[in-house]
């Protein structure tokens, strides 16, 4: 299968996608499950990467150090959105 192209970061855009490895598959003529599982797991992970995450502001950290050289690390679980 050929090298999928990025996807829109949209519902519509993984649809064509997978509707264009479906149509190599058949294309192929290769009738091989694992042809079309490679295609279609490469077009998700290319959407996937393609996604950004939004974290919400105000999760808490705890820093060490001056207060011109702060490092630290957050203190608790933040939820983010894919977007």
């Amino acid at each position: 299968m050929g090298e999928q192209q990025p996807p829109a970061m949209t519902k519509e855009g993984q649809l064509k996608a997978d509707i264009q490895t479906l149509a190599q598959s058949i294309a192929a003529n290769a009738g091989s499950y694992e042809d079309f599982a490679q295609g279609l797991a490469n077009a998700i992970i290319t959407f996937v990467k393609a996604c950004e995450v939004t974290v919400a502001a105000g999760i808490p950290v705890s820093t060490t150090g001056s207060a011109a050289a702060q490092t630290g690390a957050t203190t608790a679980t933040g939820t983010g959105t894919i977007s």
